[in-house]
């Protein structure tokens, strides 16, 4: 499948292409707006709202994936390891719902609340609340007894006080040309990494990696049939031969180089990120097995065949990353559920 506009420019923002200069009188004025917004919230301009709870917000720097999603799963299970209850906050991209904040379960309807909300539902199992204004939906996971917030891609949803920034960062594609949007793939001047508590780089780092940078890697870890949610080992793999690969995130050429680790002989068929898939997306004129991510298998249940399979992955951050924050969650007194 051909990529639309927007991740053909996507695709030039990465490698630097050199007719992006023609769009830096833009960049100019986005980087004017992004601090303009800023100062609003930091002077009281716009209001914060601030929980009673801790506030963990997880997000980009950059447009497209970098694997921030597998680490909102692994907080969320460190946290009731660490006997807390904790919640996840999420806009819900790609998701129209009739009220808000909208509660999501696995079974919530993606059409509603968007892929990787449902996607984290149920890989999780934690409360999860999908709301456009994220105070009204962190009040609903307060009100559900939640004692800790996890914000899924809330760096730059400033409305919502935060008590620490992790920024995830794909280690093959970095900053791209470090370049603002539309003239680059950043949200926001690099400099923005100054004022974050903690930047983690997943898989090998392409450039140079910022100082004090911590590293994660993404592990596959099992098979999910997409039409029954059956999971089985990872090896051996429930399907034999050459596979069609499909994906439809930030970043497909990462989930295709993942199958290829795995010894997959795989024919990629990259869609856009988030993409709304159809049973005539799957179909590919044989009976090779089809291969997905989790995130866009929550799309496909319905109208998959038995020979859909979906890998999930794990986030794995290192240990150096374990200790800062648990050291991090110290100093803030979260007191955990089951002492209450």
């Amino acid at each position: 499948m051909s990529l639309g506009l927007g991740e053909r420019w996507l695709a030039a923002a990465y490698r630097g292409a050199p007719w992006l200069a023609l769009l830096r009188p833009l960049e100019a004025l986005y980087r004017w707006a992004v601090r303009r917004r800023a100062s609003a919230y930091a002077q009281g301009r716009k209001p914060v709202w601030r929980a009673p709870v801790p506030v963990i917000v997880v997000g980009n720097l950059t447009l497209g994936g970098t694997g921030k999603s597998p680490l909102v799963a692994w907080l969320a299970e460190h946290l009731q390891a660490r006997g807390h209850a904790p919640g996840i906050l999420s806009r819900g991209y790609g998701g129209r719902s009739d009220a808000y904040p909208l509660w999501v379960t696995a079974e919530t309807p993606v059409a509603a609340c968007g892929d990787e909300p449902r996607m984290l539902a149920a890989q999780t199992g934690v409360p999860l609340v999908v709301d456009p204004q994220r105070p009204r939906g962190a009040r609903r996971l307060l009100e559900a007894g939640c004692d800790i917030l996890i914000s899924d891609d809330g760096l730059q949803h400033l409305a919502l006080g935060r008590d620490l920034e992790l920024v995830v960062v794909d280690g093959a594609r970095g900053f791209g040309n470090a370049r603002c949007l539309p003239a680059g793939p950043l949200r926001e001047p690099l400099e923005r990494l100054a004022s974050v508590d903690a930047v983690i780089i997943n898989g090998e780092p392409a450039f140079a990696p910022p100082a004090g940078g911590y590293r994660m890697a993404l592990e596959p870890s099992a098979w999910r049939r997409v039409a029954d949610d059956e999971a089985l080992t990872l090896t051996p793999p429930p399907f034999t031969g050459p596979v069609h690969g499909v994906a439809g995130i930030g970043n497909p050429r990462r989930f295709f180089a993942t199958l290829a680790r795995l010894g997959l002989a795989v024919t990629p068929h990259p869609f856009a990120d988030h993409h709304r898939f159809a049973a005539a997306d799957l179909d590919f004129g044989d009976d090779r097995p089809v291969v997905m991510t989790a995130k866009d298998a929550v799309k496909c249940r319905d109208f998959a065949s038995p020979a859909c399979w979906a890998l999930e992955v794990k986030a794995r951050p290192d240990t150096t990353f374990i200790e800062w924050l648990d050291g991090r969650l110290d100093t803030l007194n979260p007191v955990p559920t089951r002492e209450r």
